[in-house]
């Protein structure tokens, strides 16, 4: 028989132990249950998914509101029986929870020492403060909301796995427009999966350039199964997208917060396939309205303007063209007579003016004096005598008269006589 090795002083913490130096497997449990029963009871929120009741005691698997995360739960039957109401599968609660490990079996397990079903006040409350504070952040503001296009060509549909909501969307969606496109995402509407199922699928159809609007349908159902939809994960992945979104969530009693985000809410499914797509019908009518009207107008346009002319027509210089030619053919010949008349009279005036004019000119020239019997006697140089002192005797002159030139020559200065007393002597 083997012998047992001589143990040496136990390690007093965790981290000093060895394979030389091991705890013994009680120490560890010992350990671990004090440390876990040092842990305060914490108050939690979640679902009830499973309920088993045994005897005094109940079994209860609670899982997380937003993630996949679950964990088992024993209450006593005195917890339960301080209760209003039984709780369901299904409920929502919050309970107080105080970890228990058993030293036996090393099993941890949750041990519920209260628990408080979540009313649907509370849900409205929680929702009505979260719905105030996005609001004051101005993630509800009409005036970032984005406007629809008027006709799109393919449409982004978010719904349930073989929903009635899909149906419902399609099929109108067709009805009114048939040419219409769908990119349709069935996801998780109701759960813990469904807030980032659908975020998931918006952020997807909102990234493909082809889709022109994304429409979030579930029809309707009680406020628990909406709870996603007011979801301030979802809220925000709304408000940042930047594809215009339609919530179609069919409920109107309680409005989720979607609603509020969206850039347009439909009351239902139905009514969102109505908005998003006009009625092809609908459309013929008003362009074969709108056509028959600019016919209209343009046929009154026709009436005025053939009334217009008829009226132009009527007047005499329109009825007689050739009397208003003739009109002013004789007005144009009287003036042409009138013109030559006057251009006559002033040709006539000035003629006259410029014989007397000629005639004073003639009356002034050299030539009429030397007529009258005067000389011009000039030197050689052709200089004028003026003065008897110029040509002493035997100069050479140049004499000129009417009649012509001639050569002299000064002898002596002749006697000075009185140039007006032999002018009067003269009988010329």
């Amino acid at each position: 028989m083997a012998e047992t090795p001589e143990r040496t002083v136990i390690a007093p913490t965790a981290a000093e132990t060895s394979p030389e130096n091991p705890w013994p497997l009680q120490l560890l449990s010992q350990k671990l249950k004090a440390h876990i029963e040092k842990a305060p009871p914490a108050w939690v929120e979640a679902q009830v998914i499973e309920l088993n009741k045994r005897a005094n005691v109940s079994y209860l698997t609670l899982r997380d509101i937003d993630a996949e995360v679950s964990l088992s739960v024993t209450v006593w039957g005195s917890v339960l029986s301080r209760l209003e109401a039984p709780i369901e599968r299904g409920s929502r609660v919050v309970a107080q929870l105080k970890p228990d490990f058993w030293l036996k079996t090393g099993r941890l397990s949750m041990q519920g020492q209260d628990i408080r079903p979540v009313g649907l006040g509370d849900l409205l409350a929680r929702i009505e403060q979260l719905r105030q504070a996005l609001a004051a952040e101005g993630l509800f503001d009409p005036r970032r909301k984005k406007p629809l296009p008027l006709l799109p060509h393919r449409i982004g549909l978010i719904t349930g796995r073989n929903s009635d909501a899909m149906k419902d969307v399609l099929q109108n969606a067709a009805l009114r427009w048939p040419a219409v496109e769908f990119e349709v995402r069935e996801v998780a509407v109701q759960g813990v999966n469904a807030v980032t199922a659908v975020i998931g699928a918006l952020a997807e159809l909102d990234a493909d350039p082809r889709v022109d609007v994304i429409v979030i349908a579930r029809g309707g159902g009680s406020l628990e199964d909406l709870l996603p939809f007011s979801h301030e994960s979802l809220v925000r992945a709304v408000a940042a997208a930047q594809t215009p979104v339609v919530s179609a969530i069919g409920h109107e009693a309680d409005r989720p917060l979607l609603d509020e985000v969206a850039d347009l809410r439909a009351s239902t499914p139905t009514d969102a396939a109505k908005r998003i797509v006009p009625d092809v019908g609908e459309e013929l009518r008003r362009v074969n309205q709108a056509r028959a009207q600019l016919n209209r107008r343009i046929e009154d346009l026709l009436d005025r303007e053939t009334e217009r002319l008829a009226y132009l027509r009527t007047r005499p210089v329109l009825a007689n063209p050739q009397l208003m030619l003739t009109t002013k053919y004789e007005d144009v010949t009287a003036l042409g007579g009138r013109a030559l008349t006057a251009v006559r009279t002033q040709v006539g005036r000035h003629y006259d003016q410029l014989a007397h004019l000629r005639a004073q000119v003639r009356a002034l020239s050299p030539q009429k004096t030397l007529d009258r019997g005067y000389a011009v006697v000039q030197l050689n140089d052709r200089a004028i005598v003026r003065h008897p002192d110029q040509a002493p005797a035997g100069t050479s002159l140049r004499i000129r008269v009417a009649g012509g030139d001639f050569t002299a020559a000064a002898t002596s200065p002749a006697p000075k006589t009185n140039f007006n007393q032999t002018a009067a002597k003269d009988p010329s």
